[in-house]
């Protein structure tokens, strides 16, 4: 096969900002309600258990549809599932809008994730499939700025809205452009033809076992955590149908000859290797976004709209680099820039691994700094070499795969990061309440002073000024329970490097790519 030599025509690069505003969209609202929660709560009377499946049932349903994007192209075109999956996406965001109740909620929220899910392996496809690779550079920069940025100013954006208007304008943001994206995209993208006669050929019991597989899995990863994982009879049994369905799945997709999922593509060692970055990529990226609110939450109790100008600073040198990044990756082995992200990335996160109880803007600037950078890079680069070295025929279905990896590497972190945190929260607890022994003069102090100060303002001041010091040594504890999180991830990227000495280049411009392998 050729290498795509030629410019794409005007109407195709407007229909591919369009599916990019939609990719856009789709991974924004992961984390849009994040913020919300609270105000969700309130508007639907839903218990603090049943508000957190708001999250759980988009993740779960758009993790099933991601790896389907390859098989639905093929079966109805780019521009048919594209269409399909955004105005579907936007009747069902309507549809969350309008919900009076938590399970009508949860059931539209499911429907928004699994059919918006195919429009972000799409938008990694079309970046192959339509420009040369001389342009790959800074195509794969503006994807992976998306990619990056949409995740971080999610819960921000969220709080903005949700304090401004009201949490319906959550749901309802997307109207607007999800109706112009597709109509652009039905108009302007017309670059492959369906193919109905695939439907007699889909493997059904494939899909039902893929969904079961990871639905199960998705909602163990989110949900574990907070049942103390095995101790709880629902995640064991969960667990259970997960992995049988998981050896179900793996077998048709090797077995029949229209698979649900072409699993063949993993033969391509850039390929595999490149999912696995994915992997790691999407550790960070979900799991920097999420310890970054909790830690001002929760130790620095700041509002969302006071974080959001903190985390600010990732999304901001995401936006100023991408195109530097870009033009770089042209330039560069890829391999080389992916190497030098991971350790951007590695050493960002180990700056943060010695908080305060103070910590603020300008202990985390240079940090973020340092991390936005890394990510692109690494999202960029990671892209490239894992699907630099396939067939166009492969690609739509690689680049639902590739995305599936990165979000399931996003749930297992998110999912460690709390099992650790909590772990290392009890044993600092364990480490630090040794110190308060009446028998040391600063103790007695402290808690004198305390009950001077809450003496006529509650019933019992003695108790109150131990209650008092017993949550300062708690969000001590705390603190150091993030530092130990932000000193894993960076060990975690560092120790990522030496996989690129497995790496292949992927083919320059004028190379072309390889047909097979």
């Amino acid at each position: 096969m050729s290498e795509i030599t030629e410019m794409p025509t005007i109407k195709q690069r407007i229909g591919f900002v369009a599916v990019l505003l939609g990719m856009f969209m789709a991974i924004l609202d992961i984390q849009i309600v994040a913020s919300s929660l609270n105000e969700i709560q309130a508007g639907v009377s839903a218990t603090p258990e049943e508000i957190s499946w708001v999250q759980t049932a988009y993740l779960i349903a758009e993790v099933i549809m991601i790896p389907l994007s390859g098989m639905l192209t093929r079966w109805l075109s780019t521009r048919l599932t594209f269409v399909l999956s955004c105005s579907a996406f936007t009747l069902a965001s309507i549809g969350c809008a309008m919900a009076q109740t938590i399970e009508q909620l949860i059931v539209l929220r499911a429907i928004q994730g699994f059919v918006g899910g195919a429009m972000i392996p799409i938008a990694y496809a079309l970046g192959f499939r339509l420009f040369p690779l001389r342009m790959m550079g800074l195509i794969q920069a503006v994807i992976g700025m998306i990619a990056t940025t949409a995740p971080s100013i999610g819960p921000t954006l969220g709080g903005f809205i949700t304090q401004s208007s009201s949490w319906h304008w959550l749901f309802l943001m997307n109207v607007v452009p999800g109706i112009i994206a597709s109509i652009v995209v039905w108009y302007n993208l017309h670059i492959d033809e369906p193919d109905f006669k695939l439907f007699k050929k889909i493997d059904f019991v494939g899909l039902l076992f893929l969904a079961l597989f990871l639905g199960p899995l998705e909602y163990v990863l989110e949900e574990g955590p907070g049942e103390d994982w095995f101790s709880s009879s629902l995640i064991v049994w969960v667990s259970l149908l997960s992995m049988a369905s998981a050896v179900g799945f793996f077998w048709r997709a090797l077995r029949v000859d229209f698979p649900i999922v072409d699993l063949k593509v993993f033969k391509d060692r850039n390929f595999a290797l490149g999912t696995i970055f994915g992997f790691i990529i999407g550790m960070a990226l979900y799991g920097l976004v999420y310890l970054m609110p909790m830690f001002f939450g929760t130790v620095r109790l700041f509002n969302s709209l006071q974080i959001g100008e903190i985390m600010f600073v990732t999304g901001a040198t995401m936006f100023l680099t991408a195109p530097v990044v870009g033009r770089l990756s042209d330039k560069v082995d890829p391999r080389h820039m992916l190497t030098f992200g991971l350790f951007l990335v590695g050493l960002g996160a180990i700056m943060n691994s010695g908080l305060t109880a103070e910590s603020g803007f300008d202990d985390f600037f240079w940090p973020q700094v340092l991390r936005g950078i890394g990510l692109l890079v690494c999202i960029l680069t990671a892209t490239r070499l894992a699907m630099g070295t396939l067939p166009t025929s492969e690609i739509s279905n690689a680049a639902g795969l590739f995305n599936v990896m990165r979000n399931l590497g996003g749930a297992v972190g998110l999912a460690a990061m709390d099992t650790i945190r909590d772990i290392r929260l009890d044993y600092h607890w364990n480490q630090l309440i040794h110190s308060i022994d009446l028998g040391r003069d600063v103790v007695v102090q402290q808690l004198y002073q305390s009950q001077m100060m809450l003496t006529g303002m509650v019933d019992d001041p003695a108790a109150a000024a131990i209650k008092q010091l017993s949550q300062r040594v708690l969000k001590q504890a705390s603190v150091l329970s993030f530092n130990d999180l932000f000193l894993m991830l960076g060990i975690l990227y560092l120790c990522a490097v030496p996989l690129m000495l497995l790496m292949r280049k992927p083919a320059k411009s004028g190379q072309g790519k390889n047909e097979s392998h």
